[in-house]
């Protein structure tokens, strides 16, 4: 079971800051999981609609101007950083797991995604895009479909929409609160993975691992790194880390 650290390792520092990045690298993580808005031409790692929680901003982020938004403190003096500044920092040393927050955010990311691996040492194999907003991810994977997608869900659905089914994604990305062994034997017997948010309590991460969950979001990497068993618990074993990252499997 792949640990993946929730907007960088954001127990211990600032979320989607670089400082949390460069700390979830520090720690091992096998894939990092960021946020991704758009304003004033530029893309931004950052999760909520407004500035207030994170930041010392005010306001809407994507109604902001960049000279505004890179002179914000998001924490212990980190800046907010562009997508940009997180793949260099990472530069290939692990997945980079990008939720597209909104419209206006494909096709930068698309654009983005082939500069790194032309420049950063990034293949197509280390990305995995999600989100919620799935005619969004729809476009994104018309620009990129050599890129896994991950269809975002915060309940359980009876059956998998239509909307999803033409996604064709990769993994299913749901919420711990609804996340049951059936629905795990469920998603697997349609040929997907299953990613589970967000798993803070190693109780929890043992239990999903004993169901066969593929990977969990988490905010405390340092702690689910720790128990060592847990890749090895499930029956995927593709993503034991950096050197675990498969070329995805295309039209699933």
């Amino acid at each position: 079971m792949q640990i993946i650290a929730h907007r960088g390792a954001s127990g211990l520092a600032p979320e989607n800051t670089l400082k949390a990045i460069r700390l979830a690298l520090t720690l091992g993580a096998p894939a990092i999981e960021i946020d991704v808005q758009q304003a004033d031409g530029e893309l931004w790692v950052f999760h909520d609609r407004r500035l207030e929680r994170c930041t010392d901003g005010h306001g809407v982020l994507t109604r902001q101007s960049a000279d505004y938004l890179r002179g914000l403190d998001a924490g212990e003096g980190e800046p907010i950083p562009t997508l940009w500044q997180v793949m260099a920092a990472i530069a290939g040393r692990c997945e980079l797991h990008i939720e597209l927050k909104g419209s206006d955010t494909a096709e930068g990311v698309a654009m983005l995604t082939r500069r790194a691996e032309r420049d950063l040492g990034f293949t197509p194999a280390h990305w995995l895009v999600s989100s919620f907003h799935h005619p969004e991810l729809a476009r994104f994977g018309r620009l990129r479909p050599d890129v896994r997608l991950g269809a975002l869900i915060a309940h359980r659905p009876l059956a998998l929409s239509p909307q999803i089914q033409a996604l064709a994604p990769w993994s299913l990305n749901c919420d711990l609160d609804f996340v049951d062994q059936a629905l795990v034997h469920e998603i697997h017997d349609r040929g997907l993975k299953i990613l589970v948010y967000t798993v803070d309590d190693v109780d929890d991460a043992r239990q999903l691992a004993e169901w066969g969950v593929d990977g969990i979001f988490t905010n405390h990497p340092e702690q689910m790194l720790k128990e060592t068993q847990m890749g090895q618990n499930g029956p995927d074993r593709e993503n034991k880390g950096s050197q675990g990252i498969k070329k995805p499997e295309i039209g699933r």
